[in-house]
């Protein structure tokens, strides 16, 4: 690591002043709780000034005209009570925390039995040659539902597939960490990623208070995750081949030249061979054992995961499927849970790994000690976000945010790439992608429901922003180590080189997604299933008046 300090040190132009602003931010968690300072003395002068809006929804039933939303000093009685007493509610039903932790208990076994490692080395070492650049990118993508394991796994490894294949291995670094983190959004199926994001979205959509009755759906953006998986395979072959590996000119170290220059990351060969082809084995028929058990829910007598009676007093032309198949798609938490868990396990057991329930309860155990900082993160983004609803700041912003926007005459879709923008020109400086979300979402999600965008919609284009530049940011937790697994094939190789080989495809993927969200909302495609892209606000007894602030 002295490499990479030194390199850091060296850094120049525009791409140093991002390093020296970033690394003069405190950590994330203090972010959050700097912010709740600023937050009490803004609701203080707000509540002074009588800043106010009035609610889009809710009737005022004394008046009969629209609610109004009063800024609420947070150093009132009732909120400097609600601090206090509700405190270990405000952080234990905090929607992401949940959503999270289920899901990482089954990831973990699937991880630490070595299950992941397996199936991305499998993958990608069985790829024709011609094929290894798109392979090590898509295996790269759907490895993200392996966490930690896409890093320090799959990105040193396409460097020495890519040095055996006399290809420079560099361009296999390349490759591999402009799928895993670039293509950070992208995947064909839902995951732990959209379990953290869309419980973000639900706790701000729960304190707007515009649809009390708007739950989350994980697989809210699958359609969308699924079409950025396909639109950024070929975006990332060809920069990999065309302008990456052409600039880096012919490899002439050999296959395994610095191959194994440290121990920064397992040994692919441990997850190889005729016993994790066993294991790999195994855990498929997990899978399929998890696969029939959701599809039998679904379509076996007593159908527990259908509401059959989710229209019984909706008239037909207004109900759909989706409506009844709500549980099914509320129980994919526990199904991705369920599933890491028992692949992980079979994995596990073929190849020795778990010998007994202890080993099994052991790794689930440590996969909650690794949740460690997130824990104290959502503890003080919980805060944060449930303060900014006592202050009805939220939703005075949005409100008068929306009507701004309004003014304006921009059009959404366009609305949604500018905010794409902002949200990758952001993660330059605040890498973690549920602090930005926790940050952005209170404002941001029912501000845009407001002009008839979605909640889901509003998810999918910040995922886009969040995932494009994460490759050029030096403040990415994992930068400094691929910068090691570079150095690894080239000594000289510092912080400045690993971003400038970066900013091809995070130009290209910036520019690929944000044309993507715009013409989706344009054409008005479904999101995921029962995810439109557009959004109405509920009836309401009474005509409102446009928003005021006094």
């Amino acid at each position: 690591m002295a490499e990479a300090t030194t390199a850091e040190n060296t850094q120049t132009g525009i791409l140093g002043w991002v390093e020296r602003t970033g690394n003069k931010l405190p950590d994330p968690v203090f972010i959050f709780f700097y912010l709740i300072i600023a937050l009490v003395v803004v609701s203080i002068v707000a509540s002074l000034s009588g800043v106010s809006a009035l609610h889009p929804t809710a009737i005022d039933e004394s008046t009969g005209s629209a609610l109004r939303i009063d800024a609420v000093s947070l150093l009132s009685p009732e909120n400097i009570q609600r601090l206090w007493v509700e405190m270990p509610a405000t952080f234990t039903h905090f929607h992401p925390l949940g959503y999270v932790l289920v899901v990482m208990l089954g990831a973990g076994v699937a991880e630490r039995s070595g299950f992941f490692a397996a199936g991305m080395s499998k993958a990608v070492k069985s790829a024709p040659k011609s094929l290894l650049t798109p392979v090590v990118a898509l295996v790269a993508m759907l490895g993200n539902h392996a966490a930690d394991a896409g890093y320090v796994v799959l990105i040193p490894l396409a460097g020495i597939l890519f040095a055996a294949a006399g290809r420079h291995p560099l361009a296999g670094i390349a490759a591999a960490f402009a799928g895993v983190s670039g293509g950070f959004s992208a995947n064909i199926s839902p995951g732990q990623l959209d379990a953290l994001l869309f419980g973000i979205t639900e706790e701000a959509v729960g304190a707007s208070a515009l649809d009390p009755l708007w739950t989350a759906n994980i697989a809210g953006n699958w359609f969308f995750i699924s079409v950025m998986t396909f639109l950024y395979l070929p975006i990332i072959w060809y920069v990999t081949d065309k302008i990456v590996e052409p600039r880096l000119g012919p490899w002439r170290g050999g296959a395994t030249a610095g191959a194994q220059a440290d121990d920064m990351s397992p040994d692919p060969a441990e997850e190889s061979g005729a016993l994790a082809a066993k294991g790999l084995r195994h855990a498929g028929y997990a899978a399929l054992f998890v696969i029939a058990l959701w599809l039998l829910m679904v379509f076996a007598p007593g159908t527990p995961l259908v509401d059959e009676a989710a229209c019984e007093a909706v008239p037909a032309a207004d109900c759909s499927i989706h409506t009844q198949l709500a549980p099914l798609y509320r129980s994919l938490v526990a199904a991705f849970f369920l599933l890491f868990l028992l692949t992980g396990w079979a994995y596990g057991r073929a190849t020795g790994k778990i010998r007994s329930h202890r080993d099994l309860v052991e790794m689930m155990a440590e996969s909650m000690k690794d949740m460690g900082y997130y824990l104290v993160l959502a503890f003080a983004a919980a805060h944060f976000v449930a303060m900014f609803g006592w202050s009805n700041l939220g939703l005075i912003s949005a409100v008068h945010g929306a009507a701004a926007i309004q003014s304006t005459g921009l059009p959404l879709p366009l609305v949604l790439g500018l905010m794409v923008l902002f949200t990758g020109l952001l993660n330059l400086f605040v890498g973690s992608a549920s602090a930005k979300w926790a940050l952005l979402a209170p404002i941001l999600v029912p501000m845009l429901m407001l002009l008839g965008i979605s909640p889901e919609g509003a998810t999918a284009a910040y995922r886009v922003g969040d995932s494009a530049t994460n490759i050029i940011t030096p403040l990415m937790v994992y930068f400094p180590l691929i910068l090691v697994f570079a150095q690894r094939w080239q000594k000289d190789f510092g912080l400045g080189s690993l971003t400038a080989m970066m900013i091809p495809y995070s130009v290209w993927l910036l520019i690929s997604g944000t044309v993507l969200i715009v013409l989706w909302f344009y054409l008005g495609i479904p999101l995921g299933p029962d995810a439109p892209v557009g959004y109405m606000l509920p009836e309401v007894a009474a005509p409102t008046a446009p928003p005021i602030m006094n």
